[in-house]
């Protein structure tokens, strides 16, 4: 769903790279939006608030498939993007990515997870995108 993982690595990709690049967000389905993401991203200092989650075909409806990288986070998605970008010149990358939403126990113990997760996210975008744009 698109509510957690793909929303916070997008967020994260626009709070450092949006005057470069232009980020979406869409999973297979739509989800809702998630308080704990909007918590562990206001510690950074981004706010998603506003974000609203959509699909795939949404997003394919909307802004169509012109993009030249696309990242997915959740095995349903990257099989769904491959899916889709079949007959698209762009490339698909997977980044396993554990879904916090699974986690069970206190809010901190719950908070820790979604931690985690952005964590492991903002790592993998600032090495990824770092040395192919040029920025720190």
């Amino acid at each position: 769903m698109n509510q957690v993982r793909s929303p916070m690595a997008a967020a994260i990709m626009q709070h450092f790279f949006g005057k470069t690049v232009f980020v979406e967000s869409a999973g297979v389905r739509k989800g809702e939006h998630d308080p704990f993401v909007d918590a562990v991203m206001d510690e950074l200092g981004i706010d998603t608030q506003k974000t609203r989650p959509k699909t795939l075909e949404e997003l394919e409806e909307w802004e169509g498939l012109n993009f030249d990288l696309v990242v997915t986070l959740a095995p349903e998605a990257h099989h769904r993007a491959l899916d889709l970008t079949r007959t698209n010149d762009m490339d698909v990358e997977y980044w396993p990515t554990p879904d916090p939403t699974l986690t069970q126990g206190s809010r901190e113990q719950r908070m820790d997870a979604y931690r985690q997760v952005r964590d492991m996210l903002l790592t993998r975008i600032r090495q990824r995108f770092s040395r192919s744009t040029g920025n720190e």
